[in-house]
């Protein structure tokens, strides 16, 4: 129906409603018509034309009567008042009488039905016109603001085949409540029986505040039925208009182990990176790629993108040159190998980094198990590479990035990260360059972590593969452990490992049931294998050793380790000489070493034939 259409019916309606009511006051008060003709016709005339003004000056024939709220009877109100108003000042000037009692009765009815009208025409709709065939049983977690605006617009929406059916909230004083005609019928711990209870298909978190504890308590009581569980798109994107309040998304496993993020201190951040020359190498990989985004926001002039995976670099490279194609900052990608001293020279000086983070490394565990001459070959001298290229050509701030894998190692890549750090400090005790080192636990998502092959594992129909029962992992999402690393960098002093509070660690068994859950699954229906740990694993992870432990935080949520022994002068013996050690001594030294106990060794002697 286009405007002049809908105009000249709401016209013809309110005609209709006004004279109704005018004939209904005479009828009401028994008003002698003959008598009363001339005064009739005047107040009648003079009403309707009042009106059709007065209407359109607020507006009323431009409202969508399906969201009608308090404002649009507010205007009615205004419309109809100015309406009767006006009439009657215009009876006085031309009959110089005013009928308080018709105009009364007149004025009551009138509003009673131009309301009513507009309000009939939404419940019609509500209730009528948007009922589906296919309706979906809706329970909605939170009967605050948010969660009353999604049941508002989940009624009003015609395409929407979720019907909301009642709210979950643990405010004592709105229990038993009605809102929107659906009532409060408990708190979360209640849920499972509601669901049962109210045959319900669908839950809807909408709490967009919540905190992470708070949404996996209330995600543990959803996984309890066979209900499809959603949540609100996050705050932000909420308030900044990205989204809308009915866009609603699956719970992700993030959601779940990601923790309360850390405030960054913006201002030393942005003395450290605003304007100056920034390098990230192993820039193309999930930490790499996340820090260059995250310095690329504070606008430095340059900002070098190293790695040696030419697709991982392009693709980040255009990333950057599509989100910041209005800064000034050069974005620029390098090809190289940090295992190349000459180039990461060469590298340096071409571009006198002020800044240098070192996320470049080999960090899948069993890989460096079976191969760890290519774990001294990329983790250790390849960090004394770069570190040695940065201290030559005047870096001011070096940060490496390290893992909990290096706490009391039992593995090849764990003992190489950490002799990479015990590089590090020794760097920083010889330099003006302030060398520092980031060790954290399991990033979620990152290339070869464990959710990508559990989801994988979960679309084929299972099993899903878990080494032990009792497995456990700290956890920290890819912006929050780069934004560590950014902040960290600005923190350091003298040649600092910084832990960051990661909070209780995860059982992998758990984080596997989370995710078939997520996943739509049931436990019955995907199942769990045990496979046994791998070489080099441990049932849990360490962020520091005893002898490292400082009790005060440097920053809300971060921690510095206290500097312990290096032993640079056995490091630099297995740089010499790890090509002839065989596989197997070469793994004994590397783990030896990264617990302070020196393994001796044989050089293998060539045999002539």
């Amino acid at each position: 129906m286009t405007y002049r259409q809908r105009l000249s019916l709401f016209i013809f309606i309110d005609s209709l409603i006004v004279l109704s009511a005018i004939l209904l006051s005479v009828f009401l008060l028994s008003i002698d018509t003959k008598a009363f003709a001339v005064p009739l016709l005047i107040i009648s005339l003079a009403i309707l034309s009042c009106h059709y003004m007065f209407s359109i000056k607020y507006k009323l024939y431009k409202k969508v009567w399906e969201y009608a709220s308090i404002q649009e009877l507010l205007i009615i109100l205004k419309v109809v008042s100015f309406s009767i108003l006006t009439a009657a000042i215009l009876q006085f000037l031309f009959i110089q009488e005013i009928h308080f009692k018709f105009i009364t009765v007149v004025w009551l009815l009138h509003l009673f039905f131009i309301g009513g009208s507009r309000f009939v025409w939404r419940v019609y709709r509500d209730t009528v016109m948007n009922k589906s065939a296919t309706e979906i049983r809706t329970l909605i977690i939170g009967a605050g603001s948010a969660g009353t605006m999604v049941a508002r617009q989940m009624m009003r929406n015609k395409q929407s085949e979720l019907l909301p059916v009642a709210f979950i909230d643990d405010d004592k004083s709105k229990l038993q409540l009605d809102i929107y005609g659906l009532p409060v019928v408990g708190g979360v711990k209640d849920i499972a029986g509601k669901v049962d209870e109210l045959q319900i298909d669908h839950i809807i978190i909408s709490i967009p505040s919540l905190n992470k504890k708070e949404l996996n308590t209330i995600f543990r009581e959803c996984a309890k039925t066979s209900a499809k569980t959603k949540i609100l798109p996050l705050l932000e994107d909420l308030i900044t208009g990205k989204v809308s309040i009915n866009e609603f998304r699956d719970v992700q496993v993030e959601d779940l182990l990601g923790r309360d993020p850390v405030q960054m201190d913006m201002e030393s951040i942005s003395e450290n990176i605003t304007d100056k020359v920034i390098l990230v190498t192993g820039a193309g990989g999930s930490i790499g790629s996340e820090i260059s985004r995250q310095a690329a926001s504070f606008h430095p002039r340059k900002l070098i993108l190293l790695g040696n995976a030419e697709n991982d670099i392009y693709a980040i490279e255009m990333d950057l040159m599509e989100k910041y194609k209005t800064s000034k900052t050069e974005i620029i990608p390098e090809i190289a190998d940090i295992q190349d001293a000459a180039k990461m020279m060469t590298v340096m000086s071409r571009y006198k980094p002020d800044v240098v983070y070192h996320a470049a490394a080999h960090k899948h565990v069993p890989m460096m198990e079976r191969n760890p001459e290519e774990a001294v070959r990329n983790n250790i001298i390849g960090t004394r590479n770069t570190a040695i290229a940065a201290h030559r050509n005047h870096v001011e701030s070096f940060v490496m990035i390290s893992t909990d894998k290096a706490v009391n190692s039992t593995s090849v890549m764990g003992a190489s990260k950490r002799l990479a750090e015990m590089i590090v400090q020794d760097m920083n005790r010889k330099s003006r360059t302030k060398f520092t080192a980031v060790r954290f636990g399991n990033v979620l998502g990152s290339t070869g972590s464990v959710i990508p092959l559990f989801k994988k594992q979960i679309e084929k129909g299972g099993p899903v593969t878990v080494t032990h029962p009792d497995m456990v992992r700290y956890f920290m999402t890819i912006p929050e452990a780069s934004r560590l690393v950014i902040q960290a960098g600005s923190l350091a002093e003298d040649g600092e490992i910084f832990i960051l509070d990661m909070g209780e660690p995860v059982r992998i068994v758990d984080l596997a049931k989370n995710l078939i859950k997520l996943s739509g699954n049931s436990l019955e229906d995907i199942e769990i294998v045990y496979t046994g740990i791998r070489p080099g694993e441990k049932l849990f992870e360490e962020l520091l050793k005893e002898n490292e432990v400082h009790d005060n935080q440097v920053f809300p949520k971060i921690y510095a380790g206290k500097t312990t022994e290096l032993y640079i002068e056995e490091i630099n013996e297995i740089i010499a000489n790890y090509q002839s050690i065989d596989t197997a001594t070469l793994r004994e030294q590397l783990v030896g070493l990264a617990n302070d106990e020196i393994v001796a060794w044989e050089p293998e002697v060539a045999v002539s034939v």
